[in-house]
């Protein structure tokens, strides 16, 4: 697929000591930082939104590439493309060294284009870096998606100490629910600073699902599932890697096995510690289906035929109760508890055993799973990107004109 995203300009070595920073005349200017698959995701509903007011506000992009392959194809569905790039993505990388690289790469650019405000999405490094770059120039940063906790600092790692350090630097909060909100609040959060809005990842679901058909892929395979119950699967956290993820594997691939009327599609994640997992627990068997990750929408398309999803994502936590679909949370925690309150989504856990016992449930027609078909959305309305805009034009506009001190 041919880029069209511009090289980043040129900037010249920035000095010690503390610089005044003047806005030039014009309009208030917007930073939308990204650089993994679920930031464009959920931040291009609202890019779009701002985009829709061209005379209001000047709305810039700024992608670290911590996701490079996996990023592109989002940028040409949402028609979303980076104006400043600093291909961060190294191999074998740890969080530090992509911290490292945003951090530097993202100051010389905050330093030129001076925005009146730094709009940043969730729980990733690139977020992290973004959000200790405006408090180190004074530039106020909003969070979309704030207030998500799982209660333990290691897991998910890094993301839940990212979420909870953005917490501290970010100055506006948008919290999907009211849960988020509450959690916000007891951390010391000023009320005032928090908007309930729900979270865009609905917003880009509807608009998939409106203005996309199933591409050929989905369709050969759908067409290979024929009319068997499919089940679908992704995992790709730290946590589990090793013992963890090979025991579900192996009592998936065994409830598999007990059930001829069941297929099992396996979007591998490529980090090798998931690929050697499932080359080695499920690659032989007739029924199940190791296929590379797919694009966002070929992904929502196949995941609309699911019978059960089966995932240690954040994100499709929220959207299966967007599509109906009962859920199994491979984790012994989850940041996103509204799924399991709400009745679409059980946490699995990792006791040996346990996996295999609430498929079995599942299989039985288990209250929660059929629930699961019926639930409204507790993750919001698909009009969040248009609340949080409307936000972002009210901040900016009461800012427009300030100066910065750009502190290093």
């Amino acid at each position: 697929m041919a880029s069209r995203r511009p090289e980043p300009p040129s900037f010249p070595p920035t000095g010690a000591g503390a610089v005044s920073c003047q806005r030039l005349a014009g309009n208030p200017k917007v930073l939308c930082v990204f650089g993994t698959r679920p930031e464009i995701i959920k931040l291009a509903p609202i890019i779009q939104e701002l985009r829709r007011n061209p005379a209001s506000v000047s709305v810039r992009t700024l992608s670290s590439g911590q996701h490079t392959d996996l990023l592109e194809p989002l940028l040409e569905l949402f028609d979303v493309w980076p104006d400043f790039d600093l291909r961060v993505m190294r191999s074998e990388q740890s969080p530090n060294e992509v911290c490292a690289r945003a951090l530097e790469g993202m100051g010389p650019i905050i330093r030129a284009e001076v925005p009146d405000l730094i709009v940043i999405q969730g729980d990733t490094t690139t977020a992290l870096a973004a959000a200790m770059s405006g408090f180190h120039y004074q530039i106020p940063v909003a969070h979309v998606e704030a207030g998500l906790r799982s209660g333990d600092s290691l897991s998910p790692f890094p993301e839940e100490m990212n979420r909870r350090l953005i917490t501290r630097l970010a100055k506006y909060h948008f919290a999907a629910t009211a849960g988020n909100r509450a959690q916000l609040l007891e951390e010391g959060v000023p009320a005032e600073d928090i908007f309930v809005t729900g979270n865009p990842v609905v917003d880009s679901l509807h608009y998939i699902l409106e203005n996309s058909v199933p591409s050929d892929l989905v369709g050969s395979l759908l067409q290979w599932v024929g009319g068997r119950k499919l089940m679908v699967l992704t995992t790709h956290r730290r946590e589990n890697f090793g013992g963890t993820m090979q025991q579900n594997l192996r009592e998936i691939r065994g409830f598999v096995e007990a059930h001829e009327e069941l297929s099992l599609i396996f979007a591998v994640h490529p980090n090798p510690n998931v690929v050697q997992a499932a080359k080695t627990e499920l690659a032989s068997h007739p029924r199940v289906h190791l296929i590379n990750p797919l694009g966002y929408a070929d992904f929502i398309q196949l995941v609309s035929h699911a019978w059960l999803l089966l995932s240690d994502s954040g994100g499709i936590q929220e959207e299966a109760p967007s599509l109906g679909k009962p859920l199994l949370i491979l984790r012994n925690n989850t940041e996103r508890p509204e799924a399991i309150q709400a009745g679409t989504a059980v946490l699995v856990g990792d006791k040996p055993g346990g996996l295999a016992a609430m498929l079995d449930a599942a299989y039985g027609g288990a209250p929660w799973f059929e629930k699961a078909k019926q639930v409204r959305n507790p993750f919001g309305d698909g009009k969040a990107a248009q609340r949080i805009s409307r936000l972002i034009l009210t901040i900016v506009e009461s800012k427009k004109g300030a100066t910065c001190e750009a502190a290093r």
